[in-house]
């Protein structure tokens, strides 16, 4: 009767002091989902922020051309130095270059629109169940100045 006792004595203790590593085998991977969740977040907020940036400055950049092929290829390169500039690596990047504001009559109120999607990185943050990347899009309009030469 006495061994009984000291093995369900025995056994009760092991369970007690294995009960706090169970917890932390249970709780650690909830914590590390929470902070790539979190990791994930902040890239596609960063993401979003600078994509807008460039799309803005490559619609700007464009407003200053005189014609549709020295606006696109304007517009695109300042959208792609942008990006690098604030270390952005698109794995993807498509740049639209809307220029029909360019081939309006000289007096017209017109602008130029640039849209940039880029495909942020997810897959080093492998989170179960999550998308290897996401794809972050950015519209941004410049004014054309109305008194502008002609082509």
């Amino acid at each position: 009767m006495n061994r009984i006792k000291h093995v369900l004595r025995q056994a009760m203790s092991d369970r007690g002091s294995a009960a706090p590593a169970l917890e932390l085998v249970i709780i650690t991977p909830a914590i590390v989902l929470i902070i790539l969740v979190g990791v994930a977040a902040g890239r596609t907020a960063t993401g979003e922020s600078r994509v807008q940036q460039a799309a803005a400055a490559g619609a700007r950049a464009a407003s200053a051309q005189h014609t549709p092929t020295e606006a696109e290829a304007e517009a695109r390169l300042v959208v792609t130095t942008s990006l690098r500039n604030q270390g952005i690596d698109c794995q993807t990047d498509t740049i639209t270059v809307d220029t029909t504001g360019l081939t309006a009559a000289p007096g017209t109120p017109a602008h130029v629109t640039v849209t940039v999607d880029c495909t942020v990185a997810w897959s080093d943050l492998a989170i179960p169940g999550w998308p290897g990347s996401h794809t972050v899009t950015a519209t941004a309009a410049s004014p054309l100045d109305p008194d502008r030469e002609g082509l």
